[in-house]
């Protein structure tokens, strides 16, 4: 079977490594002129455990699954990662409820490594930590996830699949032998295919309304979400990521590490209505004010900006989080066709079990 993917994120790849692997024959449509250009190297990077999402919901299913499967493969082929461990921090004893909750939520997940602590052993973990209580997730990490998307091209075209880039997929249409694509770029064309998997993070809802037969009232709306980083200029204080009780939107402004041992803080939460990257420095005054509810000895002028991602949801202020949408021939009625909406957070976590469930999708 011949398989089109459009979008070469970290989703993508994924799919279309699994792909390569089952023995079909793949290409890899991206816009770009690389891979994960867009949501796929704009995060915090953090492998996630699973606490947080509705039992029984795809995002907990993939993101503890997939957790699992990626730190299995991270480890085989050496991608750089760490199981760091984070805490979740109640700062105020009315928020000591509901990391109660995301425990319990956790715990119904199947997540394992959960430990509700009180302020003095989170203290003795992070001597720099104030809280009232904390619940510890040993699971949570942090990958390289350029490294993790390098990987996934690798091994894709070690089995025989290609990555066309600067190539937008225009317009898809059935035909008895397969799928008819008209795709732009440098070199304009058409190409028939057997199966098509809709992988193109901000443009999935632009590509599924122009496919023909798909009902355009299955596309779900498109709300963006930016999320601001802002870096440390100072030593890290802090060798677990740290994250407040979540927010409408986010889950705060956390603390983050990466690989080569830098402390940043983020993302919050700014509804958009157009992409744009640009980080405002006047954002630092609510940084300082929610970093310092668990960090109170953060340093006047510690933070500098640093850079944004968006967040393709498909819930806007004050609406609770969407599932993960994968919309495929089981449940649209067109042949070898699947369409993904609104895979933002865990994602990045979920990739590998994500990409199992699409491509045993198609070949239903």
């Amino acid at each position: 079977m011949q398989v089109l993917v459009v979008g070469a994120g970290v989703v993508g790849l994924a799919i279309a490594r699994e792909a390569a692997l089952q023995g079909h024959e793949v290409i890899v449509a991206e816009a770009a002129d690389g891979i994960g250009t867009g949501t796929s190297s704009r995060n915090s990077e953090v492998i996630h455990a699973g606490i947080y999402y509705p039992t029984g919901s795809r995002r907990a299913f993939h993101c503890t699954r997939g957790r699992r499967m990626l730190y299995a493969h991270c480890t085989s082929r050496g991608i750089g990662h760490r199981k760091c461990g984070k805490l979740i921090v109640a700062t105020k004893a009315a928020e000591t409820n509901k990391i109660e909750q995301i425990l319990a939520q956790g715990l119904a997940n199947g997540v394992e490594g959960l430990t509700l602590i009180d302020a003095t052993a989170a203290s003795a973990m992070e001597p720099a930590l104030t809280c009232v209580a904390a619940v510890l997730s040993s699971e949570t990490g942090i990958v390289d996830s350029h490294a993790l998307m390098l990987s996934l091209q690798g091994e894709l075209e070690d089995h025989g699949g290609a990555i066309a880039f600067n190539t937008p997929v225009e317009r898809l249409g059935r035909e008895r032998n397969g799928w008819h694509v008209r795709f732009s770029g440098a070199e304009p064309g058409e190409l028939v295919v057997d199966a098509i998997v809709n992988s193109a993070g901000h443009g999935a809802q632009r590509l599924a309304r122009a496919t023909e037969g798909y009902d355009p009232a299955r596309v779900p709306r498109l709300v963006l979400a930016k999320g601001n980083y802002f870096g440390f200029a100072g030593r890290p204080a802090f060798s677990h990521l740290i994250y407040p009780a979540p927010v409408d939107g986010g889950l705060g402004v956390h603390v983050t590490l990466d690989l080569a041992g830098r402390m940043r803080f983020g993302p919050d939460v700014e509804w958009i209505t157009e992409e744009n990257y640009n980080v405002d420095p006047r954002r630092a005054d609510a940084f300082y004010a929610a970093i310092r509810t668990y960090w109170p000895a953060l340093p006047d002028r510690g933070l500098v900006p640093d850079y944004a991602g968006i967040r393709p949801k498909l819930t806007g202020p004050g609406e609770p989080a969407a599932d993960f949408v994968i919309d495929g021939p089981a449940d649209h009625g067109l042949p070898r066709m699947v369409h993904l909406f609104g895979i933002e957070s865990p994602g990045l976590t979920s990739v590998l079990s994500i990409a199992q469930e699409v491509v045993t999708s198609l070949a239903a």
